[in-house]
């Protein structure tokens, strides 16, 4: 029953991973390519790196000190890595759209005004 919560944190991180990837594929501009390709793969990251965390932290057990210190040394990047993730995505997605906005680039369907 232990290790189960990690699968099940790893397969949550993959399907979110691969709705971003159908994202990208399915939907008609850049706007709403970017919008999948941004939350969905955060989303879906974040999950995999509380797996590593999850794993890391309650389920690898190792009574050598080194290893231990080892463990914690991999938890503070999982969570450092973590972090940058979530500030850097919003920020880049944003500058991403705010550029093609500028750009003239039109939703499909839109004009700039937002009507129909």
């Amino acid at each position: 029953m232990g290790p189960l919560i990690v699968y099940v944190l790893i397969g949550i991180g993959l399907f979110f991973n691969f709705l971003g990837v159908v994202g990208l594929f399915r939907f008609p501009d850049a706007y709403t390519r970017l919008h999948a390709s941004t939350k969905c793969t955060t989303f879906g990251s974040l999950f995999l790196g509380l797996s590593v965390l999850v794993y890391y932290a309650f389920f690898l057990e190792s009574s050598d000190l080194l290893a231990g210190a080892q463990n914690i040394v991999i938890l503070v990047h999982v969570v450092i890595a973590l972090g940058t993730l979530l500030i850097t995505s919003a920020t880049e997605s944003h500058a991403i759209a705010r550029a093609a906005y500028r750009s003239g680039l039109k939703p499909v369907g839109f004009d700039l005004g937002g009507k129909k």
